[in-house]
């Protein structure tokens, strides 16, 4: 049988710390995880997935095994990518306006469906592009 995808979400706080949790409503149990940057946030997530395993092969409850599947918000994604990608950089790959990408970063606007669905295309593909790059 196959094992369940759920959906991980990460976002940021305005306090700047990251924060993931699951986007499954319908399972027996909720997994949160906090922390300064992405890494220590999901190190937590992990851990409290562990922990709950632990915790229902104690009580003797059968435990749902599930596969995240991580997500970040667009204001988390741009604030943790900010140090790789500039927004000038961005706003070239994806032809989206600098200054709309700040709003986005900053939590004063959000991206319309058709906006984040570009954006992820854009980034993606460039993704592609670079695993193809091979040096001499």
């Amino acid at each position: 049988m196959a094992t369940k995808k759920v959906n991980a979400i990460i976002e940021r706080a305005n306090d700047g710390t990251y924060s993931i949790y699951m986007d499954a409503d319908e399972m027996d149990y909720l997994v949160t995880g906090t922390g300064k940057t992405v890494s220590e946030a999901m190190n937590m997530f992990i851990g409290g997935y562990e922990d709950m395993r632990r915790y229902y092969e104690e009580e003797g409850k059968a435990f749902e095994e599930v596969d995240f599947d991580f997500k970040y918000d667009m204001a988390s994604f741009l604030a943790y990518y900010s140090k790789i990608f500039s927004l000038a950089g961005l706003s070239r790959l994806t032809g989206i306006n600098q200054q709309q990408l700040s709003h986005y970063v900053t939590g004063r606007r959000h991206p319309s469906a058709r906006t984040v669905e570009k954006m992820q295309e854009a980034i993606q593909g460039f993704g592609r592009d670079l695993s193809t790059i091979n040096f001499v």
